[in-house]
């Protein structure tokens, strides 16, 4: 760039100060204006938030509940599913929830979803919990006394051997009760497969002596 007032045979670089004071100037003016927007825009969205929060603090919500059912993560397990563009979204790969319509890959993050805050807004509950009274309080220490008091059925070394014996005595008759049962049902069938030999064996003999029978027919 030429800049006036600078002889000819002078190599120097020169710069021109007021064209890039100049410049300088318009790029803080951009800068501000920028910063400006970026305010106006964070105000206008604090405000919809605020907005926002009214119009949930409106909707009545019930506070957090125990599951009265247990979670099904079991029931497709190594089971295999043809996927297509017709297939439902709950017969599809991976863990369905009806209640916010979506579909979770695995078990640990579907217990994260159900578990977290949108599943339970979606359900109509907070993530408030009850809180106790006195009366409640005093009731569950009740009931953990009474199960820490419970009295548990103790044996003795002798009423133990003597129930193993017993117990070791019902399997060994259990045990004669069924050989005497083989044995019986094989002598049967060895009983019925003689019968057939001698049957047998009479029209052999009556054969080879040229009768057709022991009984005589009449013509």
């Amino acid at each position: 760039m030429s800049v006036p007032g600078v002889r000819c045979d002078d190599h120097r670089r020169r710069w021109d100060i007021r064209e890039y004071e100049k410049k300088a100037s318009n790029r803080i003016e951009n800068l501000r204006s920028v910063k400006k927007q970026s305010a106006e825009d964070e105000e206008s969205g604090d405000e919809a938030e605020i907005e926002r929060k009214a119009v949930e603090k409106k909707i009545a919500r019930t506070l957090l509940q125990a599951r009265e059912f247990k979670v099904d993560l079991e029931s497709r397990l190594g089971k295999s599913v043809i996927v297509t563009k017709a297939t439902a979204p709950s017969d599809a790969g991976g863990y369905y929830c009806n209640v916010c319509d979506c579909i979770v890959k695995d078990s640990i993050n579907f217990l994260d979803h159900i578990n977290g805050k949108k599943h339970q807004r979606n359900m109509g509950m907070s993530m408030r919990v009850e809180r106790s009274n006195v009366d409640q309080v005093r009731k569950r220490i009740e009931m953990n006394k009474a199960k820490q008091n419970q009295v548990v059925k103790e044996y003795n070394f002798e009423e133990r051997l003597k129930e193993a014996k017993e117990e070791e005595e019902k399997i060994r008759a259990q045990r004669r009760d069924k050989k005497k049962e083989s044995k019986k049902r094989k002598l049967e069938e060895y009983q019925s497969l003689q019968d057939d030999d001698d049957a047998g064996n009479e029209d052999a003999m009556a054969a080879v002596m040229g009768f057709s029978g022991f009984g005589g027919s009449k013509k």
